[in-house]
C-alpha cells in the first residue's frame, strides 16, 4: 500500500519526488486519474483545484477525470483501474466519504491500491482515517456539520490528517487552538502545512516537507 497524503497537493519538489518514487515510473509514462468529488460542495473560487489538474497535466503521460457522485461504477472503475495515481482532490471530507461509500468505491478500493499510488490533498488525505472527527471539523475548518461525534472513515492509517495548517484562510489552524480541541483524543494527529505531505509505505510512515508540520499525542 503507497499513500501520499498532501495538504495542498504537490506543492513542491520534495513532495514530487516521494510521488514519484513512489510510483517507480517516469513521469510521461504515467496515467493518472483525477477524484474531484469532495470539490463538488464547496462554493466560490476553485483557482486552487484547476491548479492541481494543471500541475498533473504538465507533469504526466494521461490525465483522466471521474467524478465518483456523477458516473456509475461501470465507468469510473475502468478509469481507475487502467491508472497508475488515484488522485483525490479536496473540498468537503464528509461529501467524499459519503460517496465513497455510495458508489461503492470503499469494497474496490483495497485491490485498486496494491499496486497503485493513492495521492489525497486535503479532504482526500482526511479520509484515509479510520474515522472523521466532526468536533475537528467544525471547530478547526468551521464546516457546517448538524451532526456530531465522528464519521467512519477508510481506516487505512491509525492517525487524524489535518491539512492547511498556518494557511490564512484557516484562523483557527493554529498549534494553540488545535492542541486545544485535541486534547481529548488519543489517536496520533499530523498537522500538516501546504508544504507537507506523508509519505506512507505499508506501515512506515515518513513526513516530506519543505515547509512546518506538527505531530501531536506521539
Amino acid at each position: 500500500m503507497k499513500l501520499l497524503l498532501t495538504s495542498a497537493g504537490i506543492t513542491n519538489q520534495s513532495i514530487a519526488d516521494a510521488l514519484f518514487d513512489m510510483v517507480g515510473k517516469k513521469p510521461e509514462n504515467t496515467s493518472v486519474v483525477f477524484v474531484p468529488t469532495a470539490s463538488n460542495t464547496e462554493i466560490g473560487d476553485k483557482s486552487w483545484l484547476i491548479d492541481d489538474l494543471i500541475y498533473l497535466k504538465n507533469t504526466f503521460g494521461s490525465v483522466d477525470i471521474a467524478d465518483i457522485s456523477a458516473i456509475g461504477e461501470e465507468i469510473w472503475q475502468p478509469k481507475f483501474e487502467a491508472a497508475d495515481i488515484l488522485f483525490f482532490e479536496g473540498g468537503n471530507a464528509c461529501h467524499l466519504m459519503e460517496w465513497i461509500n455510495k458508489s461503492g468505491l470503499a469494497d474496490l478500493l483495497p485491490a485498486l491500491i496494491k499496486n497503485k499510488v493513492y495521492v489525497g490533498v486535503s479532504a482526500g488525505s482526511m479520509v484515509m482515517s479510520e474515522k472523521l472527527n466532526l468536533k475537528i471539523l467544525h471547530n478547526i475548518y468551521e464546516e457546517n456539520i448538524e451532526i456530531t461525534g465522528e464519521m467512519a472513515g477508510l481506516g487505512y492509517v491509525d492517525f487524524y490528517f489535518l491539512p492547511h495548517l498556518n494557511n490564512p484562510y484557516f484562523k483557527n489552524l493554529k498549534e494553540n487552538f488545535i492542541k486545544e480541541i485535541v486534547k481529548d483524543l488519543s489517536k496520533k494527529i499530523y498537522a500538516m502545512d501546504d508544504n507537507s505531505a506523508l509519505k506512507v509505505v505499508n506501515a512506515k510512515v515518513e513526513a516530506v516537507s519543505e515547509g512546518k508540520w506538527l505531530l501531536f499525542h506521539e
